[in-house]
């Protein structure tokens, strides 16, 4: 596989989310939470008609709303007040701080600032917890903000040192590009095999849609505070995604859980090995309904690999979910045709089933994905997608002209199961009835006129 870097000057139609996205993202998922971002009102406003977009649910998004002083002279007044304001008010158990490019670039010192705010006003803060998250807008994408937010936590709230651990708790650590649903599935699975788990972003609890009996300021749902903090009482963790390996690996230094990676949990293989380790945590043999749903799966694979053969895919996609996707296609037995993605650094790309992977934009995916069958990636690929007359399936984030993105199975068993079935219906609702001619390539010359069947001969 070859990287191929960006070279333009600038993004004509971006693909990538930015960090303090990302970062929010992942505070979304804890229970009585204020994601808060430092910088100025554009920034928050932007990102928050993002999240109402795609989830279509009132998001709790703050700002510290800097102005041209505070930009000149320091934000750090803003940055206090904005926190005392929250808890007075709102009342959250967490408050996670997302810094933004302005605050970056002039160079702040956000964690000496929160140190000294927490340490002055340590009596009014009591019972909300203050974490930062540095996510730069202009480096990186949602991916990177989503997994240092969950640094973040686990440094700033999980108590550390080796603890006595609890039988059947298992920590999972999903990557950004779970769903709500794929997160729920998850849990239901762990769950089948008689183990408790604990899942750090849980998205699943905050974003699913349903609507509280009161008005709620801040998240309701999701992680609880006090798990965070016990995380270290686990005998287990998982982690899904190579850019969720930084938390693990700062869960297990502070506390000693070891933890196994998946880069994947889509396809038969990597569904497989999550139900292996289940398997053999829990010393249980797997659920009738877990061997019936793969059961289900090899008949969609069965059913589904003749739609896929020799189809052209191009992707792009954050690079975790882009080497979910491209190792599905693969599997399926298409082919890669192009694929783009946001960040040069990650590991994973070098395990991406592809020629290359173009760091870059849906430009990009569009001039590379002329001749494909199939474009994959966000909404904002509709344009390029009626431009060159190829049909696209919406992933990832933002999808806002859709209904029920959250709901969207793609992981294990029944969500592969459903990609195979999604796919499949996209071919035949796009692709054209094969004429004799193609079937057959010996009839390509068209049939001489003596040799017809006259019209009269039918009857």
């Amino acid at each position: 596989m070859v990287r191929i870097p960006q070279t333009k000057a600038a993004a004509v139609n971006p693909l990538k989310s930015s960090q303090p996205l990302g970062a929010a993202l992942a505070f979304l998922g804890v229970d009585g939470a204020m994601p808060l971002f430092h910088g100025s009102q554009g920034c928050t406003s932007f990102a928050l008609v993002l999240f109402v977009r795609h989830f279509k649910e009132a998001i709790p998004l703050q700002t510290t709303a800097m102005d041209e002083v505070a930009t000149i002279l320091g934000g750090a007044d803003h940055l206090e007040e904005a926190i005392l304001n929250l808890k007075a008010r709102t009342k959250p158990t967490l408050i996670g701080v997302c810094t933004t490019a302005l605050v970056e670039t002039r160079g702040e010192d956000c964690a000496g600032d929160i140190a000294n705010i927490r340490l002055k006003r340590a009596e009014e803060l009591a019972g909300t917890e203050v974490v930062l998250a540095n996510t730069p807008d202009f480096d990186g994408a949602i991916e990177e903000g989503w997994a240092k937010a969950v640094t973040a936590m686990i440094e700033g709230i999980t108590r550390p040192g080796e603890q006595a651990r609890k039988s059947k708790k298992i920590v999972i650590l999903p990557g950004w590009n779970l769903t709500v649903a794929d997160i729920e599935h998850v849990r239901e699975m762990v769950e089948s095999f008689g183990l408790k788990p604990v899942i750090l972003p849980d998205v699943s609890g905050s974003l699913d849609g349903t609507v509280p009996d009161r008005w709620v300021t801040t998240t309701y749902g999701g992680t609880s505070v006090e798990d965070i903090r016990e995380l270290g009482t686990a005998e287990q963790c998982i982690v899904i995604g190579e850019h969720m390996r930084r938390p693990a690996e700062v869960l297990h230094r502070l506390t000693g859980v070891p933890y196994v990676l998946f880069r994947s949990l889509t396809g038969l293989r990597d569904a497989d090995r999550f139900v292996s380790l289940l398997s053999t945590v829990s010393g249980a043999a797997a659920p009738s309904g877990v061997r019936r749903q793969r059961s289900q799966l090899q008949d969609a694979l069965l059913d589904g690999h003749f739609h896929f053969g020799g189809k052209k895919i191009a992707i792009a996609a954050e690079p975790d979910q882009l080497y979910q996707l491209a190792s599905f296609f693969i599997g399926m037995g298409s082919e890669i045709a192009a694929a783009v993605t946001t960040a040069a650094m990650s590991k994973i790309l070098e395990e991406v089933p592809a020629q290359s992977v173009q760091i870059g934009d849906l430009g990009d995916l569009e001039a590379l994905g002329a001749g494909a069958d199939l474009l994959v990636t966000h909404s904002h690929g509709r344009q390029a997608a009626q431009r060159l007359g190829i049909p696209l399936m919406r992933v990832g984030f933002p999808i806002f002209d859709r209904l029920g993105a959250q709901h969207k199975l793609t992981v294990l068993y029944q969500g592969t199961r459903d990609l195979i079935f999604e796919v499949a219906n996209i071919f035949e609702a796009n692709g054209r009835a094969p004429t004799p001619e193609a079937l057959d390539p010996l009839r390509k010359r068209e049939m001489p006129d003596e040799l017809r069947p006259s019209p009269l001969a039918r009857h």
